[in-house]
């Protein structure tokens, strides 16, 4: 299993379209072959930075899922909002927690 943790900067001002934007892709990716779970953080010391963490079973699924139009679409229009590039930074997942839900 494969975390990627992204960070971004946003332009002022951009913040409620980006966010919109990357609910959609996360909402996307759970059809997506090899996802496992998403989410996206705001530091609370820099209410103009994100922080996205996608678990997927391999790295090839996540490239896959890159390779998706759809995905591409939102990648431009993600990438316009931005001061800069995504700075990308890959994990194995050592260890994993999590809380169950009983049914």
């Amino acid at each position: 299993m494969m975390t990627v943790i992204t960070r971004v900067s946003l332009k002022p001002g951009c913040e409620p379209e980006w966010d919109e934007t990357m609910r959609q892709r996360l909402s996307a990716a759970h059809d997506q072959s090899g996802w496992i779970s998403g989410q996206m953080l705001m530091p609370l010391d820099g209410l103009d930075q994100r922080v996205i963490v996608g678990t997927w079973k391999t790295r090839a699924d996540w490239e896959a899922w890159h390779e998706d139009p759809a995905f591409k679409e939102t990648r431009d229009r993600l990438e316009k909002l931005q001061k800069k590039s995504d700075d990308m930074e890959w994990f194995e997942v050592a260890i994993e927690s999590r809380e169950t839900t009983a049914v």
